[in-house]
């Protein structure tokens, strides 16, 4: 099936008892069992949803992947990721990534023995150097958050299986709409559904999806063990969401064009962060491996006090942390997403006091262009 065929039907049955085209929410916590020893295939919810299963099924189908496993955020599913390794194993994670996820392996993983070393992912000889014996996960974001850097995803896949690691994507910023990191090689892909594949800025979740049955039944496993599951209502919203992503997306990858080059060629803009400009440093690649660039970029207005006053008087646009909404949202990642990773580390990254980062919704583009204009007049 197409990719927009699959958005509305993968995974998704009409119900059988009543034949309803939408999956119900199936908002109960137990099930009767007929008889000791003899149930009809669920026993309790964290383990089993008919309205969660839905929502993994059809996630699983859009990136292309053989189980989902949906969680309470984006960070919950990161982190049970993170508990099929042991202490003393080693992971190589891109040294650009959300600021979230760097807090959480800095802060809690390191302490139960597991040990990092981040590197530009974009440049293939620093990921080979950083290899251990030990290391059994090649972590990306690719575009990171928020400098919008690619990796190349096949060419990491390939020295990453010949290492005997596997390669886990954060493939929040594109969807499976824009990039399918399995199709590339990668082993795992994760996201936050709370963005672009809810897309309606409603509901908090995470999803992890496996490609072989042996790690669908250990995510599945620590799933069920650790508890975070994303609830019903969630479910229900996210596969709501996924019904109209194609569309969503086409919509935002247009409008996020317009903005980067209208951005481009502003006078107070000292530089714009996005794969779909020529410029960008990995642009041929984000067209390979990309089927359209997205609608998050970042730029520089050279100060504190020029963010700021721009953030300030954004009208349309809403000052806030998240992205991939149906309306335009904008924010300081210095301050806000990246607070946590450390100021020199942020620094060399270019993550400066000045920087701003905006997810392109699918308002008029010709009003979402004139709120920044008028913003900009401070």
């Amino acid at each position: 099936m197409g990719f927009s065929t699959d958005c509305i039907h993968a995974g998704q049955e009409p119900e059988p008892t009543t034949g309803a085209v939408s999956v119900p929410i199936f908002q109960t916590s137990t099930y009767v069992q007929p008889e000791l020893g003899r149930h009809k295939g669920f026993e309790y919810a964290r383990t089993q949803n008919p309205t969660r299963f839905a929502t993994e099924a059809a996630l699983a189908a859009l990136e292309r992947g053989k189980h989902g496993h949906c969680f309470a955020s984006g960070m919950s599913a990161i982190d049970t990721v993170f508990r099929l390794l042991k202490s003393g194993d080693h992971v190589i994670a891109g040294e650009n990534m959300y600021g979230g996820s760097y807090r959480l392996f800095s802060k809690v993983l390191e302490k139960f023995g597991l040990q990092f070393t981040y590197v530009d992912t974009s440049k293939i000889e620093e990921v080979k150097k950083a290899f251990r014996p030990e290391t059994k996960i090649l972590y990306l974001e690719t575009p990171t958050n928020p400098m919008m850097t690619i990796t190349d995803i096949a060419m990491c896949a390939e020295l990453a299986h010949a290492k005997g690691a596997m390669v886990v994507v954060d493939n929040t910023f594109c969807s499976p709409y824009l990039q399918r990191p399995i199709e590339l090689g990668a082993d795992i892909v994760l996201h936050s559904t709370t963005k672009f594949l809810n897309g309606h800025s409603d509901s908090v979740g995470g999803v992890v999806i496996t490609t072989t049955d042996e790690l669908g039944q250990q995510i599945g496993f620590l799933q069920n063990a650790v508890g975070a599951i994303l609830s019903p209502f969630d479910s229900w919203l996210v596969m709501r969401g996924i019904k109209t992503l194609a569309v969503r997306m086409k919509r935002h990858e247009e409008n996020g064009q317009a903005m980067a080059n209208y951005l481009a060629h502003h006078a107070k803009v000292k530089k714009v962060y996005y794969p779909g400009l020529p410029d960008h440093p990995q642009h041929e690649l984000a067209k390979r491996q990309m089927n359209g660039f997205g609608a998050v970029i970042s730029f520089e207005l050279g100060s504190y006090e020029n963010a700021k006053k721009f953030l300030d008087r954004v009208k349309l646009c809403s000052l806030g942390e998240s992205l991939g909404g149906v309306e335009t949202l904008i924010s300081h990642p210095e301050s806000m997403t990246h607070a946590s990773v450390p100021l020199d580390t942020r620094t060399r990254l270019g993550i400066t006091p000045g920087l701003v980062r905006i997810s392109v919704g699918i308002e008029d583009i010709e009003d979402l262009i004139a709120d920044l204009e008028n913003a900009f007049e401070a």
